[in-house]
């Protein structure tokens, strides 16, 4: 079932009040463009087609990773005249699936009905039935069912504008019949502008069945021309998310208030409290509990981890049995072992904690390597950068580090030895020692402390 994908993409997108491209405002943390792309892929072997208008450069930029076949439509006079934009591009044997970037909902289920409906004639159209239709093209059909034509709301009769099966733009069309067709169509209706859905006149003009197929819901054939719009599909397609996690054997504290911007897979039992946002690729183990207001971006957290609320954990991989937070921050590169405890207010970067290692309050670990059973104390800082460069700090096992302790990297902290609270430590430590630089306290009588001198 192999087709080209066409997509336009050429609009500006005014309602959105936007220097950006309309196709390129994120829903569910990408692209609308990329959804369209994403979702098609699986049907074409060769690279899609996007035809581009309003700040083109722009759009080549944010999806310069990917594999696209660009085309210029330098003036916006409709469907039909940006597919003609396409025809040199274009394999007259092959199948054209045109999609809209600014739809970013369609299914790939409804997509390979809709190119298996067009193998027989080589056309088929998506439509819908809408309750409120103004707005969208009419399909108008005969009194077996034929499709005859489309007619656009403005050009529609008030009979014609009765009929609640519209046209959602979105249609797989021989090469053979645009190449032939698209030259010949004419710009005389209310918009002046070269409507694609004309060719469904000239199909029925040469007796080709038209075959239309019905959408599955109304959200997947939804576009977006304003914010408002925008966030309204954002949240259609969470609520998607949530229930298909929530069916997977997840327990959501609020299912309107998750957001999946990427993708997360659960283990069964998870639960997750509200307002948590996941980014990239995430997942979870059986049993993990997510508290409230936490952010999870490309991360992996094994079965029975805890995260509690206000929590950021970012490329890392969190061992079973971990516990985060509250207000705890991981960052990327970062390695916790089984039963590892990241306390409030505790950043971790770069750095690699072994089994039942604690830091369980204020403190900051980068470019660390810590063995098992560690105690970090409130306070303690690997200081890893000098200025210039980063440097590593390695704890070995069944270390205790004391309240308030800079460790100044590189430096190396045998197994077993303790670092007394204040201390500096700017030499490695040799096994099971006790390490303590401060100055020592001292007890001054009959001090009085400096006053502000008051104004004559």
């Amino acid at each position: 079932m192999n087709a080209t994908i066409c997509i336009l993409a050429a609009g500006k997108g005014t309602r959105m009040r936007s220097a950006l491209p309309k196709v390129l405002h994120p829903l569910a943390g990408k692209p609308l463009i990329s959804h369209v792309l994403d979702t098609a892929s699986q049907f074409s072997d060769d690279a899609p087609i996007v035809v581009f208008g309003h700040a083109g450069d722009l759009l080549k930029t944010t999806l310069r990773d990917r594999n696209i076949r660009w085309v210029e439509q330098r003036e916006q006079l409709g469907t039909g005249h940006a597919m003609a934009q396409v025809l040199p591009a274009l394999d007259p044997q092959h199948l054209a699936l045109i999609l809209f970037g600014d739809v970013p909902l369609i299914s790939q289920e409804t997509l390979r009905a809709l190119l298996q409906a067009a193998q027989a004639s080589g056309f088929a159209l998506l439509t819908a039935v809408l309750a409120e239709p103004t707005g969208y093209g009419r399909i108008i059909r005969d009194g077996t069912g034929k499709i005859l034509k489309i007619v656009e709301h403005k050009d529609a009769t008030p009979a014609e504008r009765t009929v609640q099966e519209i046209n959602t733009g979105i249609m797989v069309i021989k090469g053979e019949y645009l190449h032939r067709w698209l030259p010949q169509l004419a710009n005389t209706n209310a918009q002046g502008e070269y409507y694609l859905t004309d060719c469904v006149e000239r199909a029925v003009a040469e007796n080709i069945k038209v075959a239309g197929v019905l959408a599955n819901n109304e959200a997947e054939i939804t576009g977006v021309n304003d914010r408002v719009q925008l966030a309204s599909l954002e949240r259609t397609y969470q609520r998607t998310q949530a229930e298909a996690l929530m069916r997977s054997g997840v327990s959501l504290a609020d299912p309107a208030r998750i957001d999946v911007r990427g993708s997360l897979r659960c283990d069964a039992d998870s639960f997750i409290d509200v307002n948590c946002v996941f980014e990239g690729e995430v997942k979870l183990g059986e049993g993990v509990h997510i508290g409230p207001n936490c952010v999870i971006r490309n991360a992996e957290l094994s079965a029975g981890v805890e995260v509690l609320a206000n929590s950021l954990i970012e490329g890392a991989t969190i061992g079973p049995g971990a516990r985060i937070g509250p207000f705890a921050r991981i960052r990327p590169e970062t390695v916790l072992d089984a039963g590892v405890h990241v306390g409030n207010f505790v950043e971790i970067k770069k750095s690699h904690l072994g089994e039942h290692s604690k830091a369980n309050h204020l403190a900051y670990v980068g470019d660390a390597e810590i063995g098992r059973n560690v105690n970090v104390g409130a306070g303690t800082i690997t200081c890893n950068y000098d200025g210039a460069a980063k440097h590593k700090t390695v704890i070995e096992d069944d270390v205790f580090i004391g309240s308030d302790t800079q460790l100044v990297a590189p430096v190396t902290i045998g197994r077993g030895a303790t670092i007394g609270a204040g201390t500096t430590v700017t030499d490695n430590v040799e096994p099971e020692r006790l390490v303590i630089s401060r100055v020592r306290q001292k007890s001054v009588a009959g001090w009085q402390r400096p006053q502000k001198k008051k104004p004559d």
